[in-house]
């Protein structure tokens, strides 16, 4: 009887997997690929030729001969003639909005001096009535030939009644002229607020220029963007984002307001991007359990009830400032102009450390995933150990704690990663190589010769068996990976004011691990490794088509790269119909 019964369970079982494997072998397809280069990023490396899709999700990858077999008389196919195919791009650290029509971009490669920036705004002071606001964003002193600060008495010279406030690159600080000044009450015996300072001349008046909190006295009396407005931006960047090849992100620091808008962006089918987003967490202990008590009963990840789609993650963090600003947290002094001193300043926390390490041990007892923005190497070694701290009190496998930004970890930093990462998956640094390029001038000059060569350290990273995952921190930099690709492996700067390669080409990478920081180790932080981030049977056809071959491509030509064909879950969410009819 009991052979008689297990004989019937293994023929059973045999025709349910024969079944099984004709609904994925013998099934057309409703879209194939053929003729492509596919790098599939699986943990083989698999090159292969074809790919087929059934309901958004990859049934067959293979040779061409192998996939074809799956073209039926209603499937959508496209020859790619050669070219490369890679899974959606992932940016693992953007702001999520574009710029609005109202604001001056400075965030161009056109932007090179003071007077490129006057001009922009004089533009839009033409254009103003009267006391409205002029905003402005994506300045940097260091891609400008006087190599130092807009100053609110540059401002007053094309703008003396309208008030202006122009946010650096960094968004770490900013500055106004001085009817802005006048509307927040700043004079020369206004005091620094707690973790930001008020930029002043040598006869102790403010010069416009205000960093960190600081920045708060002049932003809180600008009028903010309306919902619709927010909105807009959103769906434009996501377009762009298809553009690019770019299928998921990951949006630190928000509220309820921009979680509704993206619920309303998903509802209307509007949504071509997935999106993972953080919580801001405050900059207090009281800040971090308000917060736990208003999202712990949010379903965590990976649970997602928009399927994948619209995902709250977990919180943000701060734990120090800017690079370019010089108010990241060191150990050292920071440098000026690469060889000078900034004596006495080494930065700061942002918010009280001991406060921070107890937020971060009620988050993650919560079961909570946070990433924390530290730039400066005292900054990333506290939040390490912080991480380190609360697993060892309560070891949780899989909450996949982040290190923003990470630029200049200690030997001790990447060691804890390393524990972390293989101990309890947690621990991954979520890195923007387009701050090599994009702010890589003003960067060697505020770290210095001998730090800069630890800015970005991918290959001790590498080496060290680290994973890490790219992005762009938009609209700090400009947000197309193909950007961060290309840094990866060059390592060179925008202006080459200091050098072309101040940094060094020692933790430079090939394009193949780039390509896994914005894909595959990319996905891994957002939870949805199990379902993108490589082309592989059974996950969702999350896709890029490239015109250039990725793998031969010269390093130069990497930053140029062209997206054809962008696929979501298998829809077509972007075509260049010249090039790929």
């Amino acid at each position: 009887m009991r052979r008689l019964w297990m004989t019937g369970f293994i023929a059973g079982a045999l025709l349910l997997g024969l079944s099984y494997a004709r609904q994925r072998l013998g099934d057309p397809a409703d879209l194939v690929l053929v003729d492509g280069q596919v790098l599939t990023l699986d943990a083989a490396d698999t090159v292969a030729q074809a790919v087929a899709i059934t309901k958004g999700v990859i049934v067959a990858v293979g040779t061409n001969a192998e996939v074809r077999s799956r073209i039926g008389p209603s499937t959508r196919v496209i020859d790619l003639g050669g070219r490369s195919v890679t899974p959606g791009l992932i940016d693992s650290h953007v702001h999520f909005n574009m710029p609005s029509g109202e604001s001056v971009n400075l965030g161009d490669e056109d932007v090179r001096s003071m007077k490129d920036v006057l001009d922009r705004v004089a533009a839009q002071v033409k254009n103003a009535r009267p006391g409205e606001w002029i905003r402005g964003i994506g300045w940097d002193e260091g891609k400008l030939a006087e190599r130092r600060y807009i100053t609110a008495a540059d401002l007053d010279t094309v703008s003396p009644d309208n008030p202006v406030w122009l946010t650096h690159t960094t968004n770490h600080y900013g500055v106004g002229n001085s009817a802005a000044l006048k509307l927040a009450g700043i004079t020369s015996d206004t005091r620094d607020p707690a973790a930001g300072t008020i930029d002043r001349d040598a006869k102790g008046n403010p010069t416009g220029v205000l960093k960190e909190s600081a920045q708060q006295l002049v932003t809180s009396r600008i009028p903010p963007l309306s919902a619709r407005q927010q909105k807009q931006g959103i769906v434009q960047l996501m377009k762009e984002f298809n553009r690019e090849g770019m299928t998921g992100a990951k949006d630190p620091g928000i509220g309820d307001q921009k979680w509704n808008l993206y619920q309303e962006i998903l509802k209307e089918g509007q949504l071509t991007v997935r999106i993972f987003a953080l919580w801001s967490g405050g900059r207090s202990l009281s800040a971090t359990k308000q917060l736990i008590e208003r999202v712990s009963m949010r379903p965590h990840p990976p649970s997602s009830p928009s399927d994948g789609l619209v995902i709250f993650g977990g919180v943000k963090m701060f734990m120090d400032g800017s690079g370019g600003a010089r108010t990241a947290w060191m150990y050292d002094d920071w440098n000026k102009n690469s060889t000078e001193k900034d004596t006495g300043n080494a930065g700061y926390p942002v918010m009280p450390p001991d406060e921070y390490r107890e937020s971060v041990k009620l988050l993650h007892n919560a079961g909570l995933h946070i990433s924390t923005h530290a730039i400066g190497d005292r900054a990333i070694d506290w939040v390490v150990d912080s991480y380190d701290q609360a697993l060892t009190a309560k070891p949780t496998r899989g909450l996949r704690h982040g290190i923003i930004h990470a630029n200049t970890p200690t030997n001790h930093a990447i060691d804890v990663m390393v524990r972390l990462q293989r101990d309890h998956d947690a621990g991954y640094p979520e890195s923007q190589a387009t701050f090599l390029w994009w702010l890589g001038d003003n960067y060697t000059a505020n770290l210095g010769p001998q730090r800069s060569a630890r800015l970005k350290p991918f290959r001790t990273f590498m080496e060290k068996g680290v994973h890490w995952a790219g992005g762009s921190d938009y609209s700090v930099a400009p947000f197309p990976a193909r950007y961060s690709l290309w840094a990866s492996v060059a390592r060179t700067t925008l202006n080459g004011t200091y050098g072309a390669q101040p940094f060094g080409t020692r933790e430079s990478v090939d394009v193949k691990t780039a390509l896994r920081a914005q894909t595959i180790w990319a996905a891994h932080q957002m939870f949805l490794d199990d379902r993108i981030g490589s082309i592989e049977i059974g996950k969702e056809a999350d896709i890029a088509v490239w015109e250039q071959d990725l793998l031969r491509a010269p390093v130069n030509v990497l930053k140029d790269l062209k997206c054809v064909l962008t696929l979501l879950k298998g829809n077509i969410v972007y075509r260049d119909t010249q090039r790929l009819p």
